[in-house]
């Protein structure tokens, strides 16, 4: 069911937000949802798909709810409440969905639940990503992710945490939170973790949206505009990082006229002021490494000394593994491969790399540098193990190819 798939893709964060918010509940909003979800997977093939699946969803699964509460005399009450709350017309079934979504992003990200649990949960039901997908942008265990959630909506339901906007003044406390699960989500759509598309458009375009919002929402905080502008500086290359037959291009092979200069320009004028009104955090720190890459008019132009500097400020600012990594490779392209070597076999001593198919890539890229093809090509084959992304494994395995292709004889493994 193509169709039914593509709609979960692009509208399953916003439904399932708007069901939160109507229903009070995040367990009966999942199992109405997935109650919808079945109902389309057996009308939509003779009937069509709606004009608004979104609406139509909506709809349908708050009926769904209805009809379980019913089911159970103890929730008595919230069918009387439900029933107070203004139904879709009859025939209007394709109606937009109302964006809830920022709303409920702040709601779950409330204080009395842990940071990492804020983030996990509210990447996880409101916005669309799987457990799975979660983990890896945590780099840590589903099991994990999986108890976090858990944990959280019991937490949630047991203290009777109400599903609306905090005070303003509460806003700035739950602030981090929400940007941390904005940019994770611009992250999994910038590349993806699994699948066989490298980029996941619509993830990164929700994520500006609501990073839009946010900045509209609390333009003060020098951090908003710097996520904003992060998040365009970045995106700005989306054209030129696959070929017309969707193979990875990399940074420095890319053909930087396809960049979109309207929003690299947008991005740098967001940073400037972010950085006017106060210190750069890592939002801002990372927007300014974005920036500097994109006023690099060819790869080899590229200022590594200034942005291996901002990377060492990063590493500074957060405990992120992917900083220190990002920062080594950072080193290895300013003062040479054999020093990039050297500091990931720091790093990896002091168990500050991360376990991810980016540390075998990033060490078999030097290795090739330094003509040791032999460890290049077992560094590349860790990486391709590792990777579960389709297009970048397609990538390393061409790589490791070529390597093996151009090594002299006798040195290859």
């Amino acid at each position: 069911m193509t169709d039914l798939a593509q709609v979960f893709r692009d509208h399953h964060g916003r439904v399932l937000a708007r069901l939160i918010s109507v229903l009070g509940d995040f367990d009966l909003a999942e199992d109405s949802l997935s109650d919808a979800y079945a109902t389309a997977a057996a009308k939509w093939p003779a009937n069509g798909v709606p004009a608004s699946p979104g609406g139509w969803l909506v709809t349908t699964a708050r009926r769904r709810a209805i009809d379980r509460i019913r089911r159970d005399r103890t929730y008595g009450e919230k069918v009387r409440l439900l029933a107070a709350t203004p139904v879709t017309p009859a025939g209007a079934d394709d109606e937009p969905v109302p964006d809830d979504r920022l709303l409920l992003f702040f709601a779950c990200c409330h204080p009395a639940l842990a940071r990492t649990a804020q983030v996990a949960l509210t990447l996880r039901c409101l916005g669309g990503l799987s457990t799975a997908e979660v983990a890896r942008l945590f780099l840590v265990p589903e099991a994990t992710v999986s108890q976090r959630i858990v944990r959280a909506k019991a937490k949630i339901r047991d203290a009777g945490i109400p599903y609306r906007l905090p005070a303003a003044e509460d806003l700035p406390a739950r602030l981090p939170a929400v940007q941390a699960v904005i940019y994770l989500l611009f992250t999994e759509g910038h590349t993806a973790t699994t699948g066989d598309r490298l980029i996941r458009a619509e993830l990164c375009a929700e994520a500006i949206r609501l990073a839009r919002i946010l900045h509209h929402l609390l333009p003060a905080e020098p951090e908003v505009p710097a996520l904003l502008a992060l998040l365009l500086l970045t995106d700005a290359r989306r054209a030129a990082r696959t070929d017309r037959d969707g193979r990875l291009v990399t940074l420095p092979e890319q053909d930087r006229d396809l960049w979109d200069r309207a929003q690299v320009a947008e991005g740098r004028e967001l940073l400037v002021g972010a950085l006017r009104s106060g210190a750069a955090g890592p939002y801002g720190l990372q927007a300014a490494i974005a920036a500097v890459h994109a006023d690099a008019p060819a790869a080899e132009a590229t200022d590594w000394k200034q942005i291996s500097g901002l990377y060492q400020l990063l590493a500074t600012a957060t405990a992120s593994p992917m900083v220190h990594l990002n920062h080594a490779i950072a080193v290895g392209m300013a003062d040479g491969p054999a020093v990039g070597l050297r500091l990931l076999a720091d790093l990896d001593a002091a168990g500050r790399l991360p376990h991810s198919h980016l540390t075998a890539v990033a060490r078999a890229d030097f290795l090739s540098k330094v003509d040791r093809a032999a460890e290049a090509a077992v560094a590349y084959e860790e990486a391709i193990a590792q990777a579960e992304n389709t297009v970048e494994r397609d990538f390393l395995i061409d790589r490791r190819d070529a390597l093996l292709r151009s090594a002299p004889e006798g040195k290859n493994p």
